[in-house]
């Protein structure tokens, strides 16, 4: 029987299937780490009260980074170059979601609509990466070699998506609310595309690693491309909804070590 729990284990205990997830989400996490690193630097005047916040996302991004990094040297195991077409970031920006690349590297500064535009888009995003995270605790929360690694990182995604939630209703406010529903739509739906493009690039090369019969590998993409038509159809309205959450400036603290995996 094919199930999330079933899958991430044949993926955990093979050494050259755990290589590249845990290259593809180390590598996924530096980016967004570079990323919102850049955005708080360039910030604009008007809201810089935003520049800390954005650099503790950067910061739990990189740490994020490091910790799959450590997973894979407590094995003896090297990171893998990451397949362009399960780079999800990458992707994303080459369907104009998110802030460009080019204009990140520029030292120019931002302008409010760019703030906006990337905290609408980290709403969608952060989405993915919590529930993600959720399902990955639910099920390997208590594991004795990724359980620790899984609960840390799921609670600073929540973290994340408190953040995302709480600055977008104020933005809302202060008169942002037009632009805000507009790009939380492009990028809801560009996001679940990517998403689920990634998810059949990832399980191809699970597939060939793990020597999947053509049956389990057809089964597991007929469940992505059904998840998508789902989420394509109506699921994709959870990931643009705002309210006020429970964490409160969520963001508002030092970043978190991970003394046990750095």
């Amino acid at each position: 029987m094919l199930s999330a729990r079933s899958l991430f284990q044949e993926i955990l205990d093979d050494d050259e299937s755990f290589r590249l997830f845990c290259s593809i989400a180390a590598s996924g996490e530096a980016q967004g780490g570079w990323e919102n690193a850049r955005i708080a630097a360039l910030v604009p005047e008007g809201m810089r009260s935003l520049a800390p916040k954005i650099a503790r996302h950067g910061a739990d991004e990189d740490k994020h980074g490091r910790i799959f990094q450590a997973l894979m040297r407590k094995r003896g195991l090297e990171p893998v170059p990451v397949p362009p077409e399960t780079d999800y970031t990458m992707l994303l920006e080459r369907r104009g979601i998110g802030l460009a690349h080019d204009k990140l590297r520029r030292q120019e500064p931002l302008t409010e609509e760019d703030i906006v535009v990337y905290l609408s888009h980290s709403r969608v995003t952060e989405q993915r990466a919590a529930d993600q995270m959720v399902m990955l605790v639910r099920h390997f929360g208590d594991h004795p070699e990724v359980g620790k690694a899984v609960r840390m990182i799921s609670q600073d995604e929540d973290n994340h998506l408190a953040y995302c939630h709480e600055e977008l209703l104020g933005l809302v406010h202060a008169g942002h609310g037009r632009t805000i529903h507009r790009v939380l739509r492009q990028s809801a739906l560009a996001e679940i595309s990517v998403y689920r493009d990634v998810s059949l690039a990832v399980m191809a090369h699970m597939g060939r690693i793990l020597r999947w019969p053509r049956a389990k590998s057809g089964a597991l993409a007929a469940g992505i491309r059904a998840a998508y038509a789902y989420e394509r159809f109506s699921g994709w309205h959870r990931m643009i909804d705002l309210r006020l959450p429970e964490r409160r400036d969520a963001l508002g603290g030092r970043p978190t070590a991970a003394p046990e995996f750095v």
